[in-house]
């Protein structure tokens, strides 16, 4: 696994704008990387592929621990949701994706789990299509790519759709944010290729009906697929709506995924599978014997408030508004380094499938959404 050179093409943004991808650059820094790119084997491919199967399966087996042991208070998720979550475990709501970040060391060729993200992880277009074009424009023949990202999407609406609630679901995310409507106009024309009726409605505009949840239109919302974290929502006006409504709207992402977007899993999962090759140490509470270890907020995106420590000592930090909440410690993680900086894998799961995968590069050992990405190749 390794970085490889390009001469650019002269002409990448406006390649890039052409198929609808708007925020290839912030602040005129590119945030995507259209001149180098990392080069895997075959083997690395099964090794992230075998390890994304097994986590979600650890992640499962998790969740079920967790609702077992009413262990909510840990995750301080509020009272009032915690009917809503299990009644959507039990009744096994529909889940499309959830993206695993993980950390690759060369020396050791291990894959160990930083966090996942369960509930609204974005770079999905990025991952699915940009770097697909990107492959096809630079690498016509002989390469492939860990990349059935939107097959595998348009698979599992349709094996979802029978399960909607209604014949109408409707998208939601929140308004003037790019990135997210880019990754949600991007799930609902996967949804459209597999037969479902859809509707964009921003989240400001959901309204109440005193029973029910209705779009501008006053139409009923009974499914909907929302690219906004369940950890805003518990605390917007409307939250106790969700739980009073009379047509118990179907949500996707379902409430039990707050189980696992949420960094007290980590924890969690290290209290069921001790010492397991793909996880990190990780506790509530810093052991005497961590000494290299990151503190995380159980409830923070994009690698805010996130503070590194080597031997005790604070080496990185980033700012935020997160960690009111409370935190884990994690140990600490060797990351990928190349000459152009500190890399993490994004391994995708879409309907129980591991289907294709991101680097995320940043300058220093945290990632953030300032973080590049970065394509790939499989060079068999």
């Amino acid at each position: 696994m390794h970085i490889k050179k390009l001469r650019i093409d002269p002409q990448w943004e406006s390649r890039l704008e052409s198929i609808g991808y708007g925020y290839h650059s912030i602040g005129g820094v590119p945030y995507w990387v259209d001149d180098y790119y990392y080069e895997i084997n075959n083997q690395e491919a099964d090794l992230i592929y075998n390890t994304t199967q097994e986590l979600w399966n650890m992640c499962l087996q998790a969740v079920e621990y967790i609702i077992k042991n009413k262990l909510y208070h840990l995750f301080k998720i509020p009272s009032f949701m915690i009917h809503h979550i299990e009644h959507s475990w039990e009744n096994d709501e529909p889940s499309i994706y959830g993206r695993f970040d993980f950390a690759y060391h060369n020396s050791d060729k291990t894959l160990k789990l930083l966090e996942f993200n369960a509930d609204t992880p974005t770079s999905l277009f990025e991952s699915g299509i940009v770097q697909w074009y990107w492959k096809k424009h630079y690498f016509p023949e002989l390469t492939d790519q860990f990349n059935s990202i939107h097959e595998q999407l348009i698979h599992s609406w349709r094996e979802i759709k029978p399960y909607l609630k209604a014949d109408l679901l409707h998208f939601t995310c929140a308004k003037e944010t790019l990135e997210d409507l880019t990754n949600l106009e991007y799930l609902r024309d996967t949804a459209l290729q597999a037969g479902i009726n859809t509707k964009l409605i921003y989240i400001d505009d959901i309204g109440w009906s005193g029973r029910n949840f209705v779009d501008l239109e006053g139409e009923p919302i009974q499914a909907i697929f929302k690219l906004y974290p369940w950890e805003w929502m518990i605390h917007e006006e409307f939250a106790v709506h969700i739980v009073n409504d009379i047509n118990k709207a179907q949500w996707i992402e379902p409430s039990w995924k707050m189980l696992l977007s949420n960094k007290a899993i980590l924890p969690i999962l290290w209290e069921l599978f001790p010492n397991h090759p793909n996880l990190l140490s990780a506790y509530f509470e810093k052991p005497y014997h961590l000494k290299h270890f990151v503190k995380k907020p159980i409830l923070s995106r994009e690698g805010a408030n996130i503070e590194m420590y080597y031997d005790d000592e604070l080496i990185f930090e980033t700012a935020g508004d997160y960690g009111q909440d409370g935190y884990i410690y994690q140990e600490l993680a060797n990351l990928h380094k190349e000459e152009t900086g500190f890399s993490i894998i994004g391994s995708w799961i879409i309907g129980q499938e591991p289907c294709g995968i991101s680097f995320r590069e940043s300058d220093m050992p945290i990632t953030t959404d300032k973080s590049r990405f970065i394509p790939h190749i499989i060079r068999h």
